[in-house]
């Protein structure tokens, strides 16, 4: 196991290093902001009245609401990246880490409206009746010839291994090991809990999960953010302080000891990019997938709501958990053995130190099971559609009875090479992906300027977008292509000819 895992920190090194995936990541996120105008500044406001307030198209196709999709894609990223994703990036990259993951956040909020986008724009109808879509569909379907081929096959090959991953084991295991330390609940208890509720839910597919995180991830993280505010204002006076050594730490590092100079920089750099995607997986792709099942009459209205979930994750979650470990002082203090306080237990020792009382730590435990399990939830659709991509229709069922059974091997088996793993795995699906949103950033472009200038707002109806799109690039495309099933190989079945 140590060897495997030496391997894997090696291979996350050079998956995450300052020549691959960070500048690939940060740069395809900076380009399409400059391409887009800025789009996640501009439509903002918007965005947030669409998917929060407004919720749905009505008349519109899909299988979920927008609202649903959006909690959805919440789900499957608001769990231990935003706590003790968090802070691991604080305790080996020091505070500015958190800088970085806010840049990954506001940048990658372009990455996440133009890969949603896709998702809906080249999604189909499957073989049961619901729609279909995500980087595997967008990649061979929107890049033609073999380029396009190997990017969509490879990321789902790769999709289905980080769901293990980023959407399992880790989720399970964090879940697990709160509830013993908070609860004394045995980790088998635990596993056998998560692998029941997940098959339950898991078992009615899109709707099911639809229905489920809709109706908890809001609570849980209004819940989560609220008892970080009542910190943050118990002591605001260290506030200004620590926003200061954020800024300045990002720029010149602290935490690393001795090495080259400026490798502390690197190191902050690289944990607050690799922990910002692992929290808000903008540039990965997966979004796309629960983006393509919403119902919405236009994929860039669609890509905007999905945007916004950077914007909840990121901007607002994240800054949480960050400002809390940082004006506590939690990311420098020891235990009773003078080593540094573990990043698992890190944000609850904050949330003890920073509330009356020694209680805090239960709503980070609570909200921790609560969003890692929603974590799990979301993962397993992004799973069954590559499973379904892979396999057909028909693996659909098994895996799903397969993935819930894994929660229980992630609660119940210590893992040290599964964080280390589920970094290499998302790097290796962000990959093609980025590459595929670079080669289509014309098509983003020209599509979401053509529907903007008819609905800056949006406010238009249906009815009312169904008229001022004809002709409009993209439209009639993706309309044919909404009404074209595919058989239980994935392959697009022509529709039956009329007399």
């Amino acid at each position: 196991m140590d060897t495997i895992t030496d391997f894997l920190n090696w291979l996350s090194g050079i998956v995450w290093g300052p020549f691959l995936l960070i500048p690939l990541l940060l740069g395809t996120g900076l380009y399409l902001t400059i391409r887009l105008g800025g789009i996640q500044f501009i439509r903002l406001g918007a965005s947030l009245r669409l998917g929060l307030l407004k919720r749905k198209d009505p008349g519109s196709e899909g299988d979920i609401s927008q609202f649903q999709a959006l909690t959805t894609a919440l789900a499957a990223t608001v769990g231990t990246g935003n706590i003790v994703g968090v802070a691991t990036a604080i305790a080996i990259g020091g505070p500015g880490a958190l800088f970085w993951m806010w840049v990954t956040g506001l940048l990658g909020m372009a990455s996440k409206y133009s890969e949603a986008f896709l998702g809906v724009r080249f999604r189909t109808t499957d073989s049961a009746g619901e729609r279909n879509g995500g980087p595997q569909q967008y990649l061979e379907k929107g890049i033609k010839g073999p380029v396009g081929k190997i990017l969509g096959w490879s990321f789902t090959v790769f999709a289905v291994i980080a769901s293990f991953g980023i959407g399992n084991l880790t989720q399970a295991n964090s879940i697990a090991a709160n509830m013993d330390r908070s609860f004394g609940l045995p980790t088998w208890m635990s596993g056998v809990l998560m692998l029941a509720i997940a098959m339950l839910v898991l078992v009615g597919g899109i709707k099911s999960i639809g229905k489920v995180t809709a109706g908890f991830v809001p609570i849980m993280i209004v819940f989560y953010v609220i008892g970080a505010l009542v910190i943050l204002f118990i002591n605001i006076q260290d506030l200004p302080a620590a926003l200061a050594l954020i800024f300045t730490d990002a720029f010149t590092g602290s935490a690393a000891v001795g090495g080259f100079l400026g490798s502390s920089l690197i190191i902050a750099i690289q944990y607050g990019v690799a922990r910002g995607i692992f929290s808000n997986e903008s540039g990965m792709g997966s979004a796309a997938i629960a983006a393509a099942a919403a119902q919405t009459s236009h994929p860039v209205r669609q890509g905007l709501v999905s945007m916004t979930q950077t914007f909840i994750d990121t901007i607002i979650v994240v800054s949480m958990t960050g400002l809390v470990i940082v004006t506590t002082g939690t990311y420098h203090q020891v235990d009773e053995a003078g080593e540094q306080i573990s990043a698992s237990l890190m944000t609850g020792e904050a949330f003890t130190h920073g509330l009356p009382g020694e209680w805090g730590h239960w709503i980070v435990t609570i909200a921790l099971v609560m969003l890692a399990f929603s974590t799990i939830l979301g993962w397993a659709y992004y799973g069954e559609r590559n499973i379904e991509r892979l396999f057909g229709r028909r693996a659909v069922m098994p895996f799903r009875v397969f993935f819930s059974l894994i929660t229980y091997v992630g609660a119940t088996t210590t893992l040290e090479a599964v964080w280390a793993f589920s970094d290499v795995a998302n790097g290796l699906m962000a990959l093609p992906n980025l590459l595929g949103l670079i080669i289509l950033s014309g098509l983003i472009v020209r599509e979401t300027r053509a529907y903007l200038k008819h609905d800056p707002k949006l406010e238009a109806t249906t009815a009312e977008i169904e008229q001022f799109m004809v002709g409009e690039p993209g439209w009639a495309e993706w309309k044919a292509l909404e009404g074209q099933p595919v058989s239980e190989a994935g392959e697009t079945v022509p529709p039956t000819p009329t007399s």
